[in-house]
């Protein structure tokens, strides 16, 4: 389950990155390296925040 978080943070990402780059009317496709980048970091949030607690729960 938290990876698929991950995953689906990072892909999110990386399609609301790609269709405004496409809807702001410039040339050019794909995603740029900053998107990406992003993308990598939302991921490793999710997966960060999705992490189990450490000792027993009380």
């Amino acid at each position: 389950m938290r990876t698929f978080v991950a995953v689906l943070a990072g892909l999110a990402v990386i399609y609301f990155g790609a269709t405004g780059h496409r809807s702001s009317g410039e040339e050019g496709g794909g995603i740029s390296g900053g998107v990406v980048l992003l993308a990598l970091g939302a991921a490793l949030l999710a997966w960060h925040l999705t992490k189990p607690p450490a000792g027993p729960v009380k």
